[in-house]
């Protein structure tokens, strides 16, 4: 899977409204430089930047009304529309919800703390009466600050660390030597990329989930070109399931990653890699009967949702007759 297949179009448009006032403030930044800054997929970012951002704009669409860019030589400039120009007339509902969103893009990969964006989130925070810091509480899930400081400095001085980790997939708990190679933010929680030797392999693991962080004083040298970290990325050898989706359980596709979606009637009929089977057990108890099987791999039984209510019942039956 190529490293531009990694990104959703939603991660495309959150670190393009980075990219734009970070170039705008450059007399010209070089494609590789702005790929390599931004985490972005170098052979997918000039045609963004040209097919979507150059058609950025207001009605009736006139080259005055639209945000300019410009490539020449492997560089791009980019200038705002005469439209950027004019002073907003803002509500303050409106301009309190414009500094939440410009604040959740500076944890973007590659924003700058001190750069342009930041500096007019300020001048609006100042004029709301909201002053530095305590200008808005951008909440990014509920990892704790000294987890996040722990692997920020672990990431930034490529220090091998063991992490206390629960799998909510697997419903397990396990302790984990990793390379942590990037932290970022992505749907409003913390995640952190890295290489984990149980695994041998690239993981992403939720930093609320993390329990503890521990150096194990060990350095590692990072890969000269770090792979695109996104939340999930199945692969060749996890199971797959076909589930029909009646129109109570349409949600599914917009929460989950699915390798493709097809409707049938009033039904939705969609295929899902599966990681680990407790995950796929708790989403079919949640669904209920508005979704069943249709196909599976290999160890995923057609009844898989009956036989882990059963389960379930019989626990619960257990916790009762001890009472």
């Amino acid at each position: 899977m190529s490293a531009a297949s990694r990104l959703s179009a939603g991660q495309r448009l959150e670190r393009l409204l980075s990219i734009v006032p970070w170039v705008a403030a450059r007399d010209g930044a070089s494609i590789e430089e702005i790929a390599r800054r931004f985490d972005y997929p170098q052979e997918r970012l000039l045609s963004d930047l040209q097919d979507v951002v150059f058609m950025v704009g207001l009605y009736p669409f006139t080259p005055d009304q639209l945000i300019e860019v410009m490539v020449d030589d492997g560089k791009v400039w980019i200038r705002y529309a005469e439209y950027f120009e004019r002073a907003l007339r803002l509500s303050p509902d409106q301009a309190l919800a414009l500094v939440a969103a410009g604040q959740s893009l500076l944890a973007v990969p590659g924003a700058e703390a001190d750069g342009p964006l930041a500096r007019g989130l300020a001048k609006l925070a100042r004029s709301l009466g909201l002053e530095g810091g305590a200008a808005i509480d951008v909440r990014l899930g509920a990892a704790p600050a000294d987890i996040i400081d722990s692997l920020r400095t672990a990431e930034s001085t490529n220090t091998q660390v063991e992490i206390d980790y629960y799998a909510f997939g697997r419903d397990e708990r396990s302790r984990r030597v990793v390379d942590p190679l990037r932290l970022f933010v992505e749907g409003g929680q913390w995640y952190l990329f890295a290489y984990c030797h149980q695994a041998e392999d690239e993981r992403v693991f939720r930093v609320d989930r993390v329990n503890a962080v521990n150096p194990t004083g060990t350095t590692f040298v990072p890969p000269d070109r770090r792979p695109v970290p996104t939340v999930y990325r199945p692969r060749d050898d996890d199971a797959r399931v076909t589930l029909r989706l009646s129109p109570d359980a349409a949600w599914v596709p917009e929460h989950y990653p699915c390798e493709s979606v097809e409707r049938d009637g009033d039904d939705l009929v969609v295929e899902l890699a599966v990681t680990a089977v407790p995950w796929l057990e708790r989403l079919l108890l949640r669904l209920g009967p508005a979704a069943t099987i249709e196909a599976a791999s290999a160890g995923i039984p057609a009844d898989l949702a009956r036989i882990a209510a059963t389960r379930l019942l019989e626990r619960y039956d257990r916790g009762v007759s001890r009472k």
